[in-house]
């Protein structure tokens, strides 16, 4: 008993790695710097707009509700996308609850991450809250990510592909899913973390992502086991 214990133990921390590892690399992934505009610069109209944005975030912030919601956002995590995304399938996506959409979500969503590499480090923009020297929602990170790239932004990149992904497995619950990835977004206006161009970048990289990561034979056949695992949950 005991060992069967121990192996179903390391079988689901084996499949914990695997669906975590991405499947295609920076240098294979679309580059967003060949393909979007730099961010905006201090004097231009497009930044006032982030700055204005940035002040939209901080009123944002006095609804508790919404202040909380963009603090839980801000764990990045397949496993906290997981747990956001199972309120709305109303499942628990978990390596023993669902390990065919576990996997392709988790695969999905670290190889979508590595087309904001490039941009990041090539632009290297600056943060709001270092901008304005104010603290954010979550001051733990401040640290860390005052050394990474503002643009575009990580987090919108992981929400949106998210969604992208999940609606494929449930097409009929689309509208709920990409509110929720869309969410994820603002999320990072209100914590004070990206600009506006920031997330509206995310958005766009996530998609080519995405769209690039349908063009691989592996993901492919991940993508429809979890298709079929949803259907038999939700006969």
């Amino acid at each position: 008993m005991k060992k069967y214990t121990l192996t179903l133990i390391l079988c689901c921390f084996c499949l914990t790695l695997a669906a975590q590892d991405p499947l295609i690399f920076k240098e294979q992934m679309p580059n967003a710097v060949n393909f979007l505009p730099a961010p905006p610069d201090t004097a231009s109209a497009a930044f006032q707009y982030d700055k204005s944005q940035y002040f939209w975030g901080l009123e944002q912030r006095k609804n508790p509700e919404r202040r909380d919601i963009a603090i839980s956002d801000a764990v990045w995590s397949v496993e906290n996308t997981c747990i956001i995304f199972s309120e709305v399938l109303g499942i628990k996506i978990t390596p023993e609850n669902t390990p065919a959409i576990y996997k392709m979500l988790g695969v999905g969503v670290m190889t979508a991450d590595q087309a904001g590499i490039i941009p990041k480090e090539h632009y290297m923009r600056t943060r709001p809250y270092i901008f304005f020297e104010e603290p954010t929602l979550v001051p733990e990170d401040e640290e860390e990510l005052s050394h990474n790239g503002s643009y575009p932004s990580g987090h919108t990149i992981l929400g949106w592909s998210a969604a992208l992904l999940l609606t494929e497995v449930a097409p009929e619950m689309a509208d709920k899913i990409l509110a929720v990835g869309y969410r994820y977004g603002e999320s990072r206006v209100i914590a004070g973390f990206h600009w506006q161009s920031d997330v509206n970048a995310g958005y766009l990289v996530a998609s080519a992502a995405v769209a690039r990561l349908h063009a691989d034979k592996e993901f492919l056949q991940l993508m429809e086991a979890a298709k079929e695992e949803f259907e038999k949950l939700t006969k």
